[in-house]
């Protein structure tokens, strides 16, 4: 991270008025992180979330994250949160900022303003608790619903909702789905990853020739890198891809 520069006043009269401004003027306010970080485990799409072994909501379930420390930014403390909590040192895949969550009333503590995350990856390892999580674990996004769903903390059932429509949205106009699967990989692996995140089922030869005729969404892999074959997967061999170097999708692979 590049070091910041301190500020310096423009002349006498503003640092006079620096120097005496008192941020105590001010309703407090905390910025905290929380990360919505998604992969596909036995063809389901999951959430990683830990156990909150401290109150607020002891003993609910929440997304990795915390206090933004004062002197960090968000997208730093949003890796340190999530290797201290979970042991996964970062999302492999992709990670952007999902939305700022500000409700007054959203942390029963104090003002809490949440910058949140959302991250794709292929499985990663089991994630480990640490800090003040209990416990750490993948947890299908079908299983957060109806009665038997674990308790979770704050506002992270929204959150989780919204990262959950990025990634559907996202897969439909990007080359993202990619990031869920590690290379190189099949056609079969890919459709899988469009099954799970949006919930339905595809046709097979549909979606082979969406996805061959989108130019620069995958190319022809050999397992070290040349281009060329193939691995068997019980029958016929299945041709290997890579990503392609198109990061937006012309046409679309639009939501059945």
């Amino acid at each position: 991270m590049a070091r910041r520069r301190r500020y310096r006043p423009a002349n006498e009269e503003e640092a006079a008025y620096l120097a005496v401004f008192d941020p105590r003027s001010f309703p407090p306010v905390a910025v905290t992180v929380d990360v919505v970080s998604l992969t596909i485990r036995a063809g389901r799409l999951s959430v990683l979330l830990v156990q909150r072994g401290a109150y607020p909501y002891k003993g609910a379930w929440a997304l990795p994250g915390g206090f933004v420390e004062p002197d960090e930014d968000t997208d730093a403390a949003a890796a340190r949160e999530l290797a201290e909590e979970t042991g996964v040192a970062s999302v492999p895949g992709h990670l952007e900022q999902l939305r700022t969550y500000s409700d007054p009333d959203r942390d029963p503590r104090m003002r809490v303003i949440s910058v949140a995350y959302v991250g794709f990856g292929p499985e990663a390892a089991v994630p480990e608790a640490g800090s003040d999580a209990t416990a750490a674990r993948w947890w299908a996004i079908d299983d957060l619903e109806g009665p038997d769903a674990p308790a979770l903390a704050f506002d992270h059932a929204r959150i989780i909702a919204d990262g959950v429509e990025r990634a559907r949205a996202k897969i439909e106009y990007t080359s993202l789905a990619a990031s869920f699967v590690e290379e190189p990989f099949t056609l079969a692996e890919l459709r899988r990853v469009y099954e799970a995140v949006w919930g339905v089922e595809l046709h097979v030869g549909n979606f082979r020739r969406k996805v061959l005729s989108t130019p620069g969404f995958v190319t022809v892999a050999d397992e070290d890198g040349t281009a060329g074959t193939s691995r068997r997967t019980g029958g016929r061999p299945a041709t290997l891809y890579r990503r392609g170097g198109a990061t937006v999708l012309h046409p679309a692979m639009l939501r059945p």
